[in-house]
């Protein structure tokens, strides 16, 4: 416990202590006349009401000291990484209008949802991965990062996850050349959210050892699966190519990084990940006002002892 307004104790022990040692020399003084009358003192009852009110008075003091309580409080807290699948496959229109624009409007309303105390950064990728938006609190210039993303290129989901790592950490992460990836602390605050139809042209390998990297750094990645099954096919520099959701490969990243795999095949079921995304509770400790707790007991100690001063005496002083 700690308070606001400690001179407050000082200044109440003070006043508090005076009103004691009178009250005590006046009880000694009745007792003393009352003896020499030949008459028996009332006893405590007699000053109960005086001491309640002097409790009170005293209670009183320590809530005007401003206690408060530190007390842990679980917040939805920490950096949150969107990262969006610009590869042309993102063009397909399974998901109605496309892909892209699908992911695109479903990671605004994530973002949207996300309350003050998260930053939010975007990450696009295709064959490579880039940082269009460094995390910050500022959801307007995170929603345009968004918006603005098109199509171009093949897809590594390594590369997503890298990138995305990257930002967390501050410094470039890469696979080395023994085909594993530094330590880069723990950072069990962040978040990836990686909307992708799960189409890798990447090497397997590459993405479990990313994988791997963001669960030691105890990064969680939530995938979005953004497609269907079915698929279809979308034209790329004037071929036809078909092209389909891959869940096995999403949810593969999914599990190993302690996240969850989110299946989409069509907008409405997108426009409503952003409420089953869980980000991780971080616990930090904040204050908790007593004062008007405190004052509470001391209005009822004071209005005892009044009621009691009232009842022995007839008067209320």
């Amino acid at each position: 416990m700690r308070f606001t307004s400690p001179w407050w104790l000082a200044v109440g022990g003070l006043v508090v202590a005076a009103l004691a040692a009178g009250a005590v020399a006046a009880s000694r003084r009745r007792s003393a006349a009352l003896a020499a009358a030949g008459l028996t003192a009332g006893g405590r009852r007699t000053t109960a009401g005086l001491w309640l009110s002097i409790g009170g008075l005293a209670v009183l003091a320590l809530a005007a000291a401003g206690p408060a309580a530190s007390v842990p409080v679980a917040r939805a807290a920490g950096t949150v990484i969107v990262a969006m699948d610009v590869s042309n496959s993102m063009a397909a229109a399974d998901v109605a209008p496309t892909r892209l624009a699908a992911a695109k409007t479903a990671a605004g309303s994530f973002i949207d949802a996300q309350p003050d105390s998260v930053d939010i950064g975007v990450v696009a990728f295709q064959n490579g991965g880039l940082t269009t938006y460094r995390p910050s609190s500022d959801r307007a210039a995170a929603r345009t990062a968004v918006d603005r993303l098109t199509v171009a290129g093949g897809t590594s989901l390594a590369n997503a996850l890298l990138t995305s790592l990257s930002v967390i950490a501050g410094k470039k992460v890469v696979i080395g050349k023994d085909g594993t990836v530094p330590d880069i602390g723990f950072w069990n605050s962040a978040t990836i959210v990686l909307f992708s139809d799960g189409e890798d042209h990447g090497s397997d390998e590459a993405t479990a050892v990313a994988a791997e990297a963001a669960e030691r750094a105890g990064v969680h990645v939530e995938t979005i699966g953004v497609g269907t099954t079915a698929g279809t096919t979308v034209t790329v520099d004037k071929f036809r190519i078909h092209t389909a959701l891959d869940q096995d490969t999403l949810t593969a990243i999914a599990k190993t990084t302690g996240g969850s795999y989110h299946p989409a095949s069509d907008a409405a079921e997108l426009d409503g990940i952003a409420s089953t995304i869980d980000l991780r509770l971080t616990t930090h400790r904040e204050d908790l006002p007593l004062a008007g707790a405190v004052t509470g007991v001391a209005v009822l100690l004071l209005a005892a002892g009044a009621v009691l001063t009232v009842l022995r005496t007839g008067r209320l002083v």
